[in-house]
């Protein structure tokens, strides 16, 4: 029974503010921008891999767009609870947009890790611009980095409900 009024409660929360959430956003536009503008300044100034700039011009477009998507207002339910065929195909779009990057992901991973680490003096047969490439590269290990702390926290926080919960870790008792 404590666990369904931890769901609740939880489902009670109140939510952020509208100045908070349009900070949230803004914040979060901003790494997509960057890759976009990083991407486009630098587009013919890595022989070596041509496709680092088309990664992070086409990953920072999606993502936005993305973002963009988020804001829309067809995620609401209506007032019975239902969902409208705009909410559907929204998250509808979201899901593609989302396996599109995941994937995209994928093929940036081979494109900067490949190549690592280039020359960064030009004419060199290996070369690439220095601020293209650790821009890439790093944008690219931060997710990884952000992956890893976000399951530490959800195991340490799974841990903690099995603990605070009583629930023994093997799963539910089912004597009675």
């Amino acid at each position: 029974m404590e666990e369904r009024s931890l769901l609740v409660n939880l489902r009670q929360t109140p939510k952020p503010s509208t100045p908070a959430l349009i900070f949230l956003k803004l914040l979060g536009a901003a790494l997509p921008v960057a890759e976009i503008v990083i991407g486009a300044l630098y587009v013919n100034d890595c022989p070596v891999q041509k496709y680092i700039p088309v990664y992070l011009i086409v990953a920072g477009g999606f993502a936005l767009a993305l973002a963009l998507l988020s804001c829309l207002p067809c995620s609401r339910e209506s007032e019975d609870g239902s969902q409208s065929a705009l909410s559907g195909l929204c998250t509808a779009w979201n899901s593609l947009i989302s396996l599109f990057l995941f994937c995209w992901f994928i093929t940036g991973n081979v494109w900067i890790y490949s190549v690592y680490q280039p020359s960064y003096v030009p004419n060199n047969v290996h070369y690439c611009n220095k601020t293209l490439y650790l821009f890439a590269f790093w944008t690219t290990t931060l997710v990884y980095i952000l992956m890893g702390v976000a399951m530490a926290v959800g195991c340490c926080a799974l841990f903690c409900l099995c603990v605070c919960s009583k629930i023994p870790l093997g799963g539910l008792d089912t004597d009675v």
